[in-house]
């Protein structure tokens, strides 16, 4: 199966241009190819992963990737639907350009004939100077086609500054400096950056250079219309100090039943094979929740290793009652409940009814105390008899951590500090 083949059966390509030729491309020898990032924030987010993950099956696939982080683009911003962009230090979108191109390092390989290549297209951009960009790349820009970009026909009523107007040709340069630096012969993005994307083709070849080639994937959304990679606290990083493998993991085990297998599909590096197994398997056991815990696993092992994923099975196992609380560790045991809601305790050891209140798993002594004559309490997964007894110091879990649950799939978490 070709390379081609396999993006088409995964449902990753949308647009392309000038199609036989792509393929013949794609299908022949080593391209050299880029896939940008703008730093607009600390860290990339799983909405980045399409790319990230597309870049990496096209260099298993022979080619040369060049993963571009925007230091000059990202001081300018991709216009948004909505309103003008807030334009950051430059100082801090430096900050942010190292941290990103530290996160994409372990997706691909710099090693052997097509090894990867970190570029920073300021390093081109900055030495311009405004005489030299309007007269090599904005004579080679018509107005009306600019002005007929949806965003920017968008904005128009509402505003749209000369800043954000000028982010195509920034883009558009890009493509034409990276083929004439590195011989790159194919950009590929999101659907919403076709109108860069093929500014940039257009553009390499009134520079009389290509011919180049170009194509997309497709935006993801979720079943419900709502935009993937956002949860209840806003964006699922890839950053661990922003959002945790824990959390990670669950964000992708909560994939709806109606997401998961195209997501399989999306960011999964199984082959044909095993994914018609596990979709004819899905289907016959949808409770069982197969994909979405093959998924999760796969998924947050390729962005935090396996013993994290690992680490997080088992937290997700244990914090139900079906695993040792034990063999967490510590960071993901605090990731794990602050994720289900940690309180605070502090001083005298408190009761176990005490704590049931304090944790908002009941609301009031009297519910406390049915809970537990009916058995629903649960202390470190050991079930509570006694609510009147005071918490054994011995009981705390890396000397600090309680779990308590209320009945199968309730639980919060409590920190002590003495």
């Amino acid at each position: 199966m070709t390379l081609v083949d396999d993006l088409t059966w995964r449902g990753l390509l949308q647009d392309s241009t000038d199609t036989a030729s792509l393929v013949e491309a794609l299908n022949g020898g080593g391209l050299t190819f880029y896939v940008g990032f703008d730093p607009t924030a600390a860290s990339l987010h799983v909405g980045h992963l399409m790319q990230v993950i597309t870049a990496r099956r096209l260099q298993q696939a022979g080619h040369q990737p060049l993963l571009l982080v925007g230091g000059a683009t990202g001081q300018i911003g991709d216009p948004r639907e909505s309103s003008e962009r807030s334009l950051n230090p430059p100082e801090v979108i430096e900050g942010w350009v190292t941290r990103i191109r530290e996160q994409l390092a372990p997706f691909v390989t710099y090693e052997g004939a097509n090894g990867a290549v970190m570029v920073n297209n300021l390093d081109w951009t900055g030495p311009t100077s405004v005489i030299e960009f309007l007269r090599d790349v904005g004579k080679h820009f018509p107005v009306n086609k600019m002005l007929a970009r949806d965003v920017v026909r968008n904005r128009l009523e509402t505003g749209i500054s000369f800043t954000e107007f000028s982010y195509q040709l920034l883009q558009a340069n890009d493509f034409y400096q990276l083929h004439v630096r590195h011989g790159c012969g194919l950009q590929f993005g999101g659907s919403d950056q076709w109108g860069n994307i093929t500014a940039g083709v257009d553009f390499v070849r009134r520079r009389g250079a290509g011919p180049v080639h170009a194509f997309t994937t497709p935006l993801v959304l979720k079943s419900d219309g709502t935009k993937f990679g956002k949860s209840e606290g806003g964006a699922v990083w890839l950053d661990a100090t922003m959002t945790s493998p824990y959390a990670f993991y669950q964000f992708w085990i909560n994939a709806d039943d109606r997401d998961v297998l195209q997501y399989l599909r999306y960011f999964s590096f199984k082959s044909h094979e095993e994914l018609e197994e596990l979709e004819k398997a899905t289907a016959e056991r949808p409770q069982a929740r197969l994909a979405q815990r093959a998924l999760a696993f796969e998924v947050t092992a390729l962005v935090h290793g396996e013993e994290e994923a690992e680490q997080a099975v088992a937290a997700s196992q244990a914090l139900f009652g079906r695993g040792s609380l034990d063999s967490l560790s510590a960071a993901t045991l605090r990731s794990a409940l602050a994720e289900a809601g940690l309180v605070s305790v502090r001083g005298e050891l408190p009761t176990l009814g005490a704590l049931l209140r304090e944790s908002g798993l009941v609301s009031s002594a009297n519910e406390g105390r049915r809970t537990i004559a009916e058995g629903g309490a649960y202390l470190n997964n050991e079930r509570i008899t006694d609510g009147e007894a005071v918490l054994d110091p011995a009981t705390l879990l890396h000397g600090r951590f309680l779990v308590l649950r209320r009945g199968k799939r309730t639980f919060a978490g409590v920190e002590y500090e003495s």
